[in-house]
This record gives C-alpha cells, structure tokens and sequence, in this order.
C-alpha cells in the first residue's frame, strides 16, 4: 500500500476515486452537456491547431486529418449523443415462474476510475474515441498519450484542461515511465490501443489488480485478392488503404494474398493508382505523409534490406530520405518466407506480395499466423467469400473493401486473442465502459420461500419439482 502511496499519480487518482460516483450520477442531460462541451473544442476552438500539430508530428495531410481524425471524433461524439438516452435505460428482461412475484432488470453503471492509454499513429482520434465512451458511461479518466507524437499530445493537454476539471478527466505527459506508473494504480478499466506485445505488459500489470481491460491490438491484416475479383478496382481500394498515414494503420491491409495469375496486372495496376494518389514523386506530394520518429523510420528501412538480402523484387518504391523520415510507397514480391515483412507487422508504407495457386491454399497461410484485427477479401464469388469467413477467423472483416468497417459506428471494432480483447465504437465502447449490473426486485412473498430449512420430505418433493417443471 505503501508503494502505492508514493505513485506520483496517486493523489491524482485518489480525487477521481473519491469524485467517480458523483460523475457517475450524472444525468443524460448532464453527460450530453459534456459530450458538447468537448465537441466544441475540436470543431470550433482547437480544429486548426489539430491540423498543424499532426502535420508537425506526421506530416499528415489537412484532408486526412479531417478525415480519419476530426470526422471520427465528431462522429463518435454524435452518435453517442443520439443513443445514450436508450444506452441509460433499465433494461427489462424476463423472470423465470420459478421466482414467481419478482421483476428482474440491469442497468449499464459506470465501471469507475479509468485509464485510456493512446497511440500516435491516430492521436487525436484514438485518445478522444475511447474518451467519448468513457464520458457516454459515466466514469472518471486519465490519459496517457504516446510521448512519440510530442505536439498532439500537448495539445490534446490543452484541450482536456480546458474542457474538464482533472478530478473528472486528466492527460499525463511523459516517456513510457509514466506509464509504467500509472498501471501499478488498481484502476476500475484499463483500455490500451497500441502493439500486441505491449498490450501483454498491461494485461500482466492490469491483472495484479483485476482491473478489466479492453485492448485494442494489431497484427498482420490479411487481403485476398481471388480470380473473380475486379483487379483494376481491388488495386484502386488496396493503394488506398495500405498508403493511408504512410501505412501507420492498424487495420491498414498488411499484405496482399493473390492468386498467382493475376499477380503481374495487379501490381501493373497498383503503380497506375500509386501515381494518380502520389504523383511520380511521392516525397513532393502534399497528400503523402511521413514516419512518426527515426526509430520507426530504422525499423522499416532494415525490413526493406532485409528483403533485399533474401533476392526478394521491389516491385515499386524502396527510395528513403532520413532526414525527412520519407519512405516512398514500396511494392515488393518474391518474398521468402523467413522475410521480415512476413513475419512483424509492418505498420509501414510497404507492401509485400504473396502469390497462391488455390484459396486453400491461402485460408491456409491466414490460419498459420496469429489471428488478425482484419481480413480483407475481394472477390465477386459468393462461395468464394463464404469459404474465407467460414474458415478464417479475425476481428473485422470487409468484402470488396478495407478499412472502412472502422468508420461504422453501429458495428463493434477490436481484434481477437493476439489482435485485442474486447469492442469499442458506439454502442460497444459504451459497454466496455460499463458494468452490467443484474437486479431482482421481490414484489410479493417468493416461491423459493417454500423451499428454506428445514428439508422435509414435502420440501424435497417441492424441489423434485420444481427441477421437473420450471
């Protein structure tokens, strides 16, 4: 306890203890008023700074800032707004005859002091989603954001200072020490978002105080591209997706499966897209980003070498600029397997090409990797299609598409096992949240009264049956 006390986020976590329940009495009205008053920071107040900070920290583009952190933000707020009414309800459920006079209902309480734990390869996005969730359920918070991204992270402290009091919501700067810190503290939830090995260190460290966690992980997302597919169209939605925020996307499409006749047009058709996104310099192009931080930028580029040592062909790209930690959109195939880029998650702008000759054969190379946060599959085949959800396994999934199922609000995102535990987004990341709390409420006298000591033989055949009927 002792230990505990000299935690130099104790007493900051001691006055969100001491304030969770009169935060988690709030009313729908009182949560909505709060929701709005963070909706106005990063609509009105704040939007320009978050457009020049992540450009500071990731070269993001304005547009892509809007898009995949801005709109995600808003969008979180407002469904959150539009259903929480209903989310706060009593939840009516049936009671067995057996308990005959009662009424059973639960109810979604908050879970309590929370920690949200935040990456920088979405910042804004992913340290106010799950925040979003936390408000929606009625529970006190800290922040810790990633020390990589330095200008979103202050700013993110800025916003949250002014929007909140640090007994109801608090941002904690610092290296990964502080997080260090802050997960010897015996929170209510934990909900990380960050890499599947780190995500095994807060879980051991979560566990030493059964906080439940909701960890939202990474991992190699799968893209099958079959014979039936529209290569031209697959190619367009796959440079997309994997080149997003230089490919620094959890769910950005890790490497393509493809059958081995289509391989040669669909590369020739990724360098037609590469060049319309990009231009023919993609280190000029405003809409192409950079690595977070030189120790990224070393890790991607030993990838790329360690390709090149295995006789592995670049197919496109492979230019890198240190200075600017510029890593040109890369295509490579003719990968041996023992290849970094099949074995680690790239979480970078390079994309590896696998060929195989049947779609056994590739449900077989998924199901040989640890399970994804998601799978991707084009194909215009409904059978096709069946064949890989029935015999795959991952978080998310989209047909024809990637990407996008995170943007759906009323869809549950998160992996399984290795990619995460547990769902966010709307409705599911009110739940992760929450509590689920079970009530009884006795009415009038019980039936089970019938059935309390002492255990006559008429109490023996009551309870004979009562197993029998009810």
């Amino acid at each position: 306890m002792n230990d505990i006390k000299n935690n130099t986020y104790y007493n900051l976590f001691i006055r969100q203890k001491e304030n969770q329940f009169k935060i988690g009495k709030r009313t729908y009205n009182q949560r909505v008023k709060t929701l709005n008053a963070l909706q106005r920071a990063i609509e009105y107040t704040y939007r320009n700074e978050i457009r020049e900070a992540l450009f500071k920290d990731l070269g993001k583009p304005k547009v892509e800032t809007e898009l995949s952190e801005v709109y995600q933000i808003l969008g979180d707020i407002k469904y959150a707004k539009k259903h929480l009414r209903r989310w706060m309800r009593k939840q009516k459920v049936n009671t067995p005859i057996s308990m005959l006079g009662s009424s059973s209902y639960y109810i979604y309480e908050p879970k309590g002091v929370c920690l949200i734990i935040s990456p920088w390869n979405f910042p804004f996005n992913l340290t106010f989603g799950p925040l979003v969730s936390a408000i929606a359920a009625g529970n006190t918070v800290i922040i810790k954001p990633s020390e990589m991204t330095p200008h979103s992270s202050a700013l993110m402290a800025k916003i949250i200072k002014d929007v909140f009091n640090d007994d109801e919501v608090a941002l904690v700067e610092g290296e990964a020490e502080v997080s260090t810190e802050l997960l010897k503290l015996p929170f209510n939830h934990i909900f990380f978002t960050g890499s599947p090995n780190v995500g095994k260190i807060v879980m051991t460290a979560a566990a030493k105080n059964l906080s439940s966690v909701t960890l939202e992980l990474g991992g190699k997302s799968p893209t099958i591209v079959d014979k039936t597919s529209s290569i031209d169209k697959a190619a367009k939605k796959i440079v997309w997706g994997k080149f997003l925020n230089a490919g620094q996307i959890c769910v950005s499409p890790d490497y393509v499966l493809i059958d081995e006749s289509l391989k040669e047009d669909f590369i020739y058709a990724c360098l037609k897209w590469l060049n319309q996104f990009f231009s023919e310099n993609p280190k000029q192009s405003a809409s192409y980003g950079r690595i977070v931080t030189t120790k990224h930028f070393e890790r991607l580029k030993s990838y790329i070498d360690n390709a090149k040592t295995l006789d592995a062909t670049i197919e496109s790209g492979g230019e890198i600029h240190k200075e600017s930690n510029y890593i040109a959109p890369t295509i490579i195939s003719n990968l041996k397997e023992e290849a970094a880029l099949l074995q680690e998650e790239i979480f970078g702008p390079i994309m590896p090409i696998v060929t195989y000759k049947t779609l056994d054969e590739a449900i077989a190379y998924i199901n040989s990797k640890e399970r994804p946060l998601a799978l991707y599959i084009y194909s215009k085949s409904s059978s096709n299609i069946k064949e890989v959800m029935q015999n795959t396994r991952s978080g998310g999934t989209c047909i024809n598409n990637n990407i996008i199922h995170y943007a759906n609000h009323n869809l549950p995102f998160g992996g399984t096992n290795n990619s995460g535990i547990g769902k966010s987004h709307g409705f599911f990341g009110f739940k992760a949240f929450s509590n689920e709390r079970a009530v009884i409420k006795q009415h009038t006298f019980g039936v089970t009264e019938l059935l309390f000591p002492p255990y006559t033989g008429l109490k023996e055949k009551l309870a004979k049956f009562t197993i029998k009927w009810f």
